[in-house]
């Protein structure tokens, strides 16, 4: 299959039924591609594929942070919920104690 990231064609090769993946990915490089060179305006090809995989390499690294920081939150959710919980038992069974 042909995929065409800054104005240049590339054969790949993937499993088959993956081309539509492949096809979003390399949309998505060619996309951050157009992006680097509208800002720096003409480079070469190796620059502005690196400046490309670098701008992507950077949204995904605070993709993941975003996601750690979220699981964490969570975790202390789940932390929080399970001491009031623990605290509801409590208090219900010295409540019936009484």
């Amino acid at each position: 299959m042909w995929v065409t990231v800054g104005g240049r064609r590339y054969a790949l090769a993937c499993k088959d039924g993956e081309e539509p993946r492949l096809q979003r990915l390399a949309a998505t490089v060619a996309a951050k591609a157009v992006d680097v060179e509208a800002t720096l305006g003409q480079t070469s090809e190796p620059r502005l594929l690196l400046m490309a995989a670098l701008l992507l390499a950077d949204e995904l690294l605070e993709a993941r942070d975003t996601l750690s920081a979220a699981a964490q939150t969570i975790a202390q959710a789940d932390a929080a919920r399970e001491r009031l919980e623990q605290l509801a038992a409590d208090l219900e069974a010295g409540a019936t104690n009484d």
